[in-house]
C-alpha cells in the first residue's frame, strides 16, 4: 500500500489539532487540482473546476484522542476523550505529550495495575491515567497542563500479508487518501468537483456543518468506514475484504437511493464487489450535508474495518482499491442530479 497512507495513518490530528493532516494532505493533493482553500474553521477545500454537476466529496481528517483532564500531586495524568473510545482499548499504549522542550512520553495504566493490584472491573476513561515518571512540579515546568493533546503513539504495520493494514487513525485516513487517489484520477474530468477534508467530526460532524456555508453542491459522497461485523461468519454483512459498504441506513440518516442504485449498477457491470450497510449505530458526515441548503443528496461509500475507533484497527487494500475504482467509475461521467 501507498508509502504516503501509512504516513496519513501515523500523523497525529485529534479533533481540533487537524493542521498537521491538513498541511500533509494540501501538499499533495494540490499538484492535482485547480485550487486548494482552508475555510475559517480549518477544512480544507480542493477544488478542481468544471461544469455541471457540482459534486461535493468528503472524508474528516481528524481521529478520536485523548486530551489531559487533570494532573494529581504524584504527576498521574488523568485522561479525557475526544471523540468515542473504548477505554480497555488503551491499556498499555504509549502518548507523545508536547512540552516546551519537545515531546515526552507516557504510558496509558491504572492505578490498580500501576499497584500490582487485582482489576476488579472494566476500566472507565475516569480510571486511565497516563504515568510520565515525572511529578506534578516537574510536568508543570515543562509547560504540560489542562487541555493539552496527549497524542496516541503507534505506528502502522501489515498484519498477515502485505493487504492487511493495521493501525490508528483508520478512521477516516483511508477516506482522506481515497479522495487523493480520486483527485490524481478525475483531473480530466469535466464535473466540477470539490474534494472537502473535514474537521472535527469525531466529537460532533462540525466540520461538514460548517463546510456548506462555502460549497453549493448538486450532490455529495462522504467516504467513510465502518466496523465490521464477521467474527461470526455464519452472520455477517460487513466483512473485511469484501468490498466498499454502501450506507442503505444508519442510526440518523437514510442514504439517497438514487446515488446508491448507481453504485449498485456500477458494482454489477464492472463486477466490483460492494456490501450493503443497514445500521442503528452512529452516523457521518453525510447527516449534516444531506440536510443543508434545502437538502442535497448524499451517499456514504465506507471502508468495513475491524477494531474501529482504536490504535489497531484493521483494514484490507481490496476494499481501499475497489472503493477507488468504483467511484472513480461513476465520477467520469456524474449524473447532474440524484433527487428520488
Amino acid at each position: 500500500m501507498s508509502e504516503f497512507l501509512m504516513k496519513l495513518i501515523n500523523a497525529s490530528g485529534p479533533s481540533g489539532f487537524e493542521k498537521p493532516i491538513r498541511h500533509m494532505i494540501e501538499k499533495e493533493i494540490k499538484k492535482y487540482v485547480d485550487e486548494v482553500k482552508v475555510d475559517k474553521f480549518g477544512n480544507l477545500i480542493a477544488h478542481h473546476k468544471g461544469k455541471s454537476p457540482a459534486v461535493m466529496l468528503v472524508a474528516h481528517m481528524d481521529e478520536v484522542g485523548l486530551m489531559v483532564r487533570s494532573i494529581s500531586e504524584g504527576g498521574w495524568i488523568y485522561c479525557a476523550e475526544v471523540g468515542g473510545l473504548e477505554p480497555i482499548t488503551l491499556m498499555g499504549e504509549h502518548v507523545k505529550i508536547p512540552t516546551k522542550k519537545g515531546f515526552i512520553r507516557g504510558i496509558i495504566t491504572t492505578k490498580e495495575i500501576t499497584g500490582e493490584e487485582e482489576m476488579t472491573q472494566v476500566p472507565k476513561m475516569h480510571d486511565l491515567i497516563v504515568d510520565t515518571g515525572l511529578t506534578k512540579k516537574e510536568l508543570k515546568k515543562l509547560g504540560v497542563s489542562i487541555g493539552e493533546y496527549m497524542h496516541i503513539d503507534a505506528e502502522a504495520a501489515y498484519l498477515g500479508n502485505n493487504d492487511i493494514i493495521c493501525g490508528k487513525a483508520l478512521d477516516d485516513r483511508l477516506g482522506c487518501f481515497i479522495l487523493i487517489e480520486l483527485a490524481k484520477r478525475l483531473q480530466k474530468s469535466k464535473a466540477d468537483l470539490m474534494f472537502v477534508f473535514t474537521v472535527q467530526e469525531e466529537v460532533g460532524l462540525y466540520g461538514s456543518k460548517t463546510s456548506m456555508y462555502s460549497i453549493n453542491p448538486d450532490w455529495a459522497l462522504v467516504v467513510e468506514t465502518t466496523g465490521c461485523d464477521d467474527f461470526d461468519m455464519d452472520k455477517y454483512t460487513k466483512k473485511l475484504g469484501g468490498g466498499p459498504c454502501i450506507t442503505v441506513k444508519d442510526a440518523d440518516m437514510i442514504g439517497n437511493k438514487c446515488i446508491n442504485d448507481l453504485f449498485k449498477e456500477i458494482s454489477r457491470k464492472k463486477k466490483i464487489p460492494i456490501q450493503l450497510e443497514v445500521t442503528d449505530l452512529g452516523t457521518t458526515d453525510a447527516l449534516s450535508i444531506s440536510v443543508a441548503k434545502g437538502g442535497i443528496p448524499t451517499g456514504v461509500i465506507s471502508i468495513p474495518i475491524r477494531n474501529i475507533h482504536t490504535t489497531t484497527s484493521i483494514a484490507h487494500r481490496r476494499d481501499i482499491n475497489h472503493a477507488i475504482e468504483i467511484m472513480n467509475e461513476l465520477l467520469k461521467n456524474p449524473p447532474v442530479l440524484c433527487i428520488e
